[in-house]
């Protein structure tokens, strides 16, 4: 091997130094790095298996719920809230079996897999479809204070409408008019001007004595006054 030169010497000499000093801490870092890079691709392959045995599962409890047969019903449903409750078919199935439950006239199983999404699910979405259809449940029974326990608390922004409306129905069951249009109102807004569903809560707010489109126009004129109030501030 031919001699280096002085400063080939120096760089080489520097270099050992460095990695005397350094070298086990990179040696380190790759290696955790590296094991962090193989422990993810187990986990997207963990994950990538849990989500298509949890579809098979989800599958056949669609199956045996057109069959109607309320035991195997729970027992494939049960089966996927053990093996693979982080998945989103867990909730989706939770769903499924509410409503088959219910329409089978089997209440109490249709509430406990409501509460079981409502309590258990990752989705904030799947947790107030629950939440709403378990209030639901509880007006049809008379359970008015429970079905307002579901009705509290946050909810995600998209289901504000449907929520207010809720709260509406069970505060005009317990004979709190004035509480009852409040919510109606709140829900009112919070659907667009061509929603079916508006149409809904114009009936009934119709039912309490208000005509909601004078208060709708009310707010578009303190909005429209209060932008007009911003805009000569900042011409200014």
């Amino acid at each position: 091997m031919a001699n280096l030169d002085l400063e080939e010497q120096e760089q080489l000499d520097q270099l050992k130094a460095f990695w005397n000093q350094y070298g086990n801490y990179i040696t380190w870092g790759l290696i955790v790095v590296l094991g962090a890079f193989a422990g993810w691709n187990v986990y997207q392959r963990w994950q990538t298996s849990q989500s298509a045995q949890a579809s098979a599962l989800f599958d056949e409890l669609d199956r045996v719920a057109q069959s109607k047969d309320s035991g195997k019903i729970e027992r494939v449903f049960s089966d996927l809230k053990e093996k693979f409750p982080s998945t989103t078919y867990a909730p989706q199935g939770g769903l499924l079996v509410a409503k088959v439950q219910f329409e089978a006239g089997k209440i109490e199983e249709a509430k406990a897999a409501l509460n079981w999404v409502a309590e258990k699910s990752n989705d904030d979405g799947y947790q107030a479809i629950a939440r709403l259809r378990l209030a639901g449940i509880l007006i049809e029974s008379k359970s008015l204070d429970d079905a307002l326990k579901q009705l509290a608390g946050s909810f995600p922004v998209e289901f504000s409408g449907l929520v207010a409306d809720r709260r509406g129905d069970v505060l005009s069951l317990q004979g709190k008019t004035s509480a009852a249009k409040s919510e109606y109102e709140k829900a009112y807004k919070a659907f667009d001007e061509k929603s079916e569903y508006r149409r809904l809560l114009e009936v009934k707010l119709n039912a309490l004595g208000v005509d909601p489109k004078p208060v709708i126009a009310n707010d578009k004129a303190v909005a429209a006054a209060a932008q007009a109030a911003v805009s000569g501030a900042e011409k200014k």
